[in-house]
């Protein structure tokens, strides 16, 4: 079978930290006859450098890595590199993992169970200026959209919440007054529809909003 040479693939850098995973996605990709791995990184910080040297047309990116989460990774290079299509490939399906990759700029977001099948077809739409999501994540999104919405600054909130954080040392991580703090979280109690903290921890993991560590 005639493949395409390698100036005319879609050049793809993969990036996660657990060298089982990274080398499985990098051998799916390297399977298909239009695509090329031009490289594989291990952190965020790593990725960053990769990027710039190699100029791919697409970056596999896991969310969760040492030295720059994905997010960050994202936020960094979205304004150096617009023609870039990230797509997130992640363990993790909670809400705001989801939004806040989106939102920064990722053109798809893929558990790390997706077939090789739809990893390639993911790969292939982004590069063509589409955007892609899973059938269960557009599954999560639009569940999400009909239940709650949360500002980032309501996240922001919740989460410190979820870690035992009180007012007074949230509202010094987030730069913002006590009052705004105890602002912030009676609008959450009101969202979730809970009367105190535990209740409104309780509700968040339930709903995918947050994550325990």
């Amino acid at each position: 079978m005639t493949t395409s040479s390698d100036q005319d693939r879609i050049r793809v850098i993969v990036v996660d930290d657990h060298t089982l995973m990274r080398e499985g996605v990098a051998a799916v990709i390297a399977r298909q006859p239009d695509m090329i791995v031009v490289g594989e990184a291990v952190n965020g910080e790593d990725a960053i450098a990769l990027v710039e040297r190699e100029r791919p047309d697409v970056l596999l990116l896991d969310l969760r890595m040492p030295r720059l989460n994905g997010v960050a990774v994202i936020e960094r290079l979205g304004p150096e590199r617009p023609g870039l299509a990230i797509v997130v490939l992640s363990t993790y399906d909670t809400d705001d993992d989801i939004i806040r990759a989106l939102r920064a700029g990722a053109k798809a977001y893929l558990l790390k169970d997706t077939s090789p099948g739809e990893l390639a077809d993911c790969v292939r739409a982004v590069n063509g200026g589409h955007k892609y999501v899973s059938a269960a994540i557009g599954a999560k999104l639009a569940a999400q959209a009909t239940q709650i919405s949360l500002t980032f600054r309501e996240l922001d909130v919740i989460k410190l919440i979820a870690r035992g954080c009180l007012n007074k040392e949230i509202a010094d991580r987030l730069d913002v007054t006590e009052g705004t703090v105890k602002s912030h979280t009676s609008a959450l109690f009101s969202k979730l529809g809970v009367s105190n903290r535990t209740e409104a921890v309780r509700e968040a993991v339930r709903r995918g909003l947050v994550r325990l560590e």
